[in-house]
């Protein structure tokens, strides 16, 4: 009789049955060759480890029309807006030379706060009217105004009299909630992708508006860092290293021209102002194809030398433009 307390080992070199090999390594193989495949699959995807793969993403077009020519800056004041505008953009030899029949051009204001046009927070509207009207009688096929705003869109707009006054001239008006955005690679060291208004990335020709104002951290605000306001997303970062971003900014987005407004000067406040008792009203207006001319020329309305603002000096070294706009300067 078998003693019960006695137990069996299983023997190593006993061949395994059918059953017993298919209920017991069967499952744990499957799993192993799920589990691969799944990593294979997963294998280069994006995550919270990977950074986006930007090789993809195209780059900001050139909207210039000759990215070989020397820039060149032309100045009219005393007249008003819009006959200051005409005159500059004569002695550059006038709209024609920029703007062609069929094409479709976006023009980017600086449309940021919700403030009245006199207070100089935002571009002159008749500026813009202006500018739409000339575009048109050129032959563009469309016009479009577009910004992202910092204050809510549709009360900016409004209130800034951009939205009236583009609309009556005949251009589109558009912001962060009506425009669609297209995915770019801003291609800086601190820019990469960024969601970039859809209106400017499909325009043939596009024309950048600042206006001239004192900017706290900045000190000075013109073209360059109206770029800010082309792209959506989380724009607050940007100010941390503010001076590298504005000269990438000005590297990423190379306009047809840049038509600078001096009518009323915000000169301290800035970039929000409030108080009539800031601002400055100087009725000039440049035009130039030199963002860095024409912020060097804005800044010293403000009294603010080409050597007290960073963001030149990087923009210079990074070959964007001229900080000597008097060499540059054209006879209107």
């Amino acid at each position: 009789m078998a003693d019960r307390n006695v137990t069996t080992e299983p023997d190593p070199d006993r061949t395994l049955g059918r059953r017993e090999l298919l209920t017991k390594w069967v499952p744990p193989l499957a799993a192993g060759v799920l589990l691969g495949g799944a990593g294979l699959a997963l294998h280069g995807r994006e995550g919270r480890h990977r950074p986006p793969d930007t090789r993809a993403i195209a780059v900001p077009p050139d909207w210039r029309v000759d990215p070989s020519a020397s820039g060149r800056l032309a100045t009219a004041g005393g007249q008003g807006p819009e006959a200051n505008l005409r005159r500059a953009l004569a002695a550059l030899g006038g709209i024609e030379a920029f703007v062609r029949a069929g094409e479709r051009v976006a023009i980017k204001p600086n449309c940021g706060w919700d403030r009245a046009p006199e207070q100089a927070a935002n571009t002159n509207p008749e500026l813009i009217a202006e500018l739409v009207r000339l575009c048109l009688a050129a032959g563009a096929a469309k016009v479009t105004v577009v910004d992202s705003t910092c204050h809510d869109p549709e009360r900016t707009f409004n209130r800034s009299g951009i939205a009236a006054a583009a609309r009556a001239a005949g251009a589109d008006v558009l912001h962060q909630g009506t425009a669609g955005t297209v995915l770019l690679d801003l291609d800086g060291s601190e820019l990469g992708p960024w969601e970039v208004l859809q209106p400017i990335v499909e325009a043939d020709r596009l024309i950048n508006v600042p206006i001239v104002k004192h900017h706290s951290l900045a000190r000075a605000t013109v073209a360059m860092k109206n770029w800010i306001g082309a792209v959506v997303g989380r724009r607050n970062s940007m100010h941390q290293r503010l001076p590298q971003v504005t000269a990438e900014l000005g590297a990423a987005f190379r306009p047809t021209l840049t038509v600078v407004d001096a009518t009323r000067v915000m000169v301290d406040g800035g970039p929000t102002g409030g108080s009539l008792d800031l601002v400055r009203a100087l009725d000039q207006v440049a035009v130039t194809t030199d963002q860095v001319a024409a912020d060097a020329w804005g800044a010293s309305l403000l009294g603010v030398a080409p050597r007290e603002l960073p963001h030149l000096q990087i923009a210079a070294r990074l070959g964007l433009g001229n900080v000597d706009w008097s060499s540059l300067r054209v006879e209107a």
